[in-house]
């Protein structure tokens, strides 16, 4: 008996699409003097924000912990890793200082790409300039384009709804800006991106749902590898003709449009149009807290939860999945839309300490938390992703209804938090990790960024020890 097995074609690579050398041609020939003064000032808030979301994710008992396992050393010579008081190898400052980025919710992020761009390259960058003796210019054209390029990627893509955005396009985001600092001409650019790509994590989104801190590695996984794409192209690694088109338009996402990776390239910056969050947790469930700041400003400035009969919320599909009423640590706390309604009535704001164990084990929280019901509006869903609509409505015993709408989320484009606001976030998240003179000098180095020759001032602040350890 013949057996007939049918060939598969030969398979031929394809050239470089258009568009992807047009955006390595813009990669390597931009300059810090191409970047507007608004896209320079918000990348330095961005800069400030992510230090300060590290500093104090970097308290959290794990990261404590992780730091100690993984850097159990000084290493004179390496990367600071930001709120440890120590440094270590490049790779493993830019793990550890991604990783503590996210582990409290409160780094900034984008909305028209739907995720996180500055904590998945600051970290890579931060670690890179000083080995490559970047100047602070240097450090906010490399940190501009990153997020650029990583953004474009998520606005151009749709993710799966099974993917979490963490971990992703970061990954590409953090390479080319490494890249930049390598000074690679457009086809290094073209060979990092294509390298990149291959290189994202597969994230699950129920990590988020479920609780499983092993998301808060997202970030990290994707400046350290950023940091390898440069060391493997240098070293003559290869990837695909187009592996953009690849693993966004055939493997992890869907809805691939290439077109709007260029579309008003170096006209419309994504870091200039990007959101800040003061409330520490996940940004699904800001619109509501808004809502309750208003009904609690109106109340005189304080709901007695023992007044509280039930919350009920009606908000847009995403919200409304995190209806959780009992969250087994903080992560899922942050996750959880009747915990962070009930812990900021009792705490007044959504603060990092209204998240963390002592503020999840309170039983007068717990208690209210399962009297908040959350459900989806049709009505509100219908209208993303331009607005992310909330209605809390409060039902007191003496029979009274308290009741607001939100339809955007405070420090989103359409209603940003002032600087004044932003400057003070940092301070509330740095001070206590290394006192008021200490993270006013750490500010100060980053504004100074334009005119400073290399990272060496920011550098050796960052490198302090914190003040909250023993």
């Amino acid at each position: 008996m013949t057996v007939h097995v049918k060939a598969e074609p030969v398979m031929h690579r394809p050239g470089t699409p258009a568009w992807l050398t047009g955006l390595a041609r813009f990669c390597a020939g931009l300059r810090y003097e191409h970047l507007p003064e608004p896209v320079v000032a918000r990348t330095l808030q961005v800069i400030g924000d992510c230090i300060a979301a590290i500093a104090a994710g970097a308290q959290e008992p794990e990261t404590i912990a992780l730091a100690r396992r993984m850097a159990p050393t000084d290493e004179a010579t390496g990367a600071a890793v930001i709120g440890a008081g120590r440094r270590t190898s490049l790779s493993l400052a830019a793990f550890l200082n991604g990783t503590a980025g996210t582990m409290l919710e409160l780094d900034e992020g984008n909305q028209f790409c739907r995720g996180h761009p500055g904590i998945h390259v600051v970290p890579a960058v931060l670690a890179a300039a000083g080995r490559l003796k970047a100047s602070g210019r240097d450090i906010i054209t490399a940190i501009a384009l990153g997020y650029e390029i990583g953004a474009r990627i998520g606005i151009a893509s749709k993710l799966r709804i099974t993917m979490h955005p963490h971990g992703t396009w970061g990954t590409v985001g953090a390479a080319v800006a490494v890249a930049w600092l390598e000074r690679r001409d457009p086809a290094g650019m073209i060979e990092t991106i294509n390298v990149a790509s291959s290189l994202g994590l597969s994230t699950s989104r129920r990590t988020m749902l479920e609780g499983g801190t092993v998301r808060n590695s997202f970030a990290g996984f994707s400046n350290q590898i950023g940091l390898m794409v440069s060391d493997l192209v240098a070293a003559g690694f290869t990837g695909e003709a187009d592996g953009l088109g690849t693993v966004y338009g055939t493997v992890i996402a869907d809805d691939w449009r290439p077109e709007d990776m260029v579309a008003e390239l170096g006209q419309r910056w994504e870091v200039a149009r990007n959101y800040f969050k003061r409330h520490a947790c996940c940004r699904y469930n800001h619109g509501a807290l808004d809502a309750l700041a208003e009904i609690v400003s109106q109340e005189g400035g304080r709901i007695d939860p023992a007044a509280i009969e039930r919350v009920d919320v009606a908000t847009y599909i995403w919200a409304a999945q995190l209806a959780g009423q009992e969250p087994h640590n903080m992560l899922a706390a942050k996750f959880s839309l009747p915990f962070s309604i009930a812990t900021t009535i009792v705490h007044g704001a959504a603060t990092v300490p209204a998240f963390r164990e002592p503020a999840r084990t309170d039983e007068a929280i717990r208690a209210l938390a399962r009297r908040v019901f959350v459900r989806e509006d049709p009505a509100a869903t219908a209208k993303l992703p331009a607005l992310r609509p909330a209605r809390v409505t409060i039902a007191l015993k003496d029979g009274r209804l308290l009741e607001a709408q939100a339809m955007t989320n405070r420090g989103d484009t359409e209603d940003p938090y002032t600087p004044a606001e932003v400057r003070q976030k940092y301070f509330d998240l740095s001070v206590p990790v290394w006192g008021q003179p200490h993270a006013e000098a750490i500010i100060a180095a980053v504004d100074a960024l334009p005119g400073a020759t290399d990272l060496s001032a920011l550098d050796t602040l960052l490198a302090a020890a914190p003040i909250t350890r023993t």
